[in-house]
Order: structure tokens, then sequence, then C-alpha cells
């Protein structure tokens, strides 16, 4: 007779929960330290000012304590979260020459060891007066 422990099918994903978790956890660490190289590089006087650019709103973005669009608009709120940002970070990380993407990868990974959560408040500031501007131009429109 086989009993139910034995009858047990494989995890599709090819692990246990505890190990999806650990993966996604890896994940979000690696992200987290891919962010920080790219406000590095944005800083670095080798890279191209098209590339700073890019990289720089990207991780000021994506280091903001603010949405640009927040998650409670429905559809709208994910869409950064879940195509614009990987979008943003894939074209900056494509645009930045490799060594100096290397070097800030190294700064970056140093940095993030203290598990310190990195925070710009300036992004932050940026955020929230795109939103003031935003609101401004909506009430100039409806009553201008």
């Amino acid at each position: 007779m086989v009993q139910a422990s034995e009858t047990k099918k494989p995890n599709p994903a090819g692990g246990s929960k505890a190990g999806m978790w650990t993966r996604w956890k890896q994940r979000v660490a690696a992200l987290k330290i891919e962010t920080y190289a790219l406000y590095l590089a944005a800083r670095d006087p080798r890279v191209p000012w098209y590339a700073k650019v890019l990289a720089a709103s990207v991780a000021a973005y994506l280091l903001s304590p603010i949405d640009l669009i927040p998650d409670v608009i429905p559809v709208l709120g994910a869409l950064d979260d879940l195509i614009l940002v990987p979008l943003g970070i894939w074209l900056a990380l494509r645009m930045i020459p490799d060594p100096v993407l290397q070097t800030c990868r190294m700064q970056a990974h140093k940095a993030m060891a203290g598990n310190r959560p990195v925070v710009s408040r300036t992004a932050g500031v940026v955020v929230i007066a795109l939103w003031i501007l935003a609101v401004i131009w909506l009430a100039w429109l409806v009553f201008g």
C-alpha cells in the first residue's frame, strides 16, 4: 500500500517553497545591488551623458520612497513596477561600459554588505514635486 507521503508530486518549479523563497530573496538582493550600481555609474565620469541621465532616472525612481504611479491605481500602478522599471534597468545597464559597470557593482556590493537600506530623499522630493506640478497643470486645464 502506498502512503500519502510517497505519492507527493514534485514541484514543477524545481524546488520546495523554502528554496523558492530563498531564490526570490537572492533576486531581490541582486536587484538592490544593481540599482545602487546604476546610481554609482550615473556619477562616474567615464559614463556617457545619455547613459548617466537614464541610469540616474531609473536609480532615483527605484530608490525613491514614493511611486510616480501609486500602486493603488489598478493596472497602471503595477505597470511601472512590472514593465517600465525592469526595462529601464536593462536599457541603462546596456549603455554603461562594462569596466565601469563591474567597478560600480563591486562598490555597490561592498556598500550593501551592511544591510543598511539605501533611500534617496532627493528622489522622493523630485517625485513629490512632479505630482504637485501634475496637479497644478491639471487644475490649470480644468479651471484655466
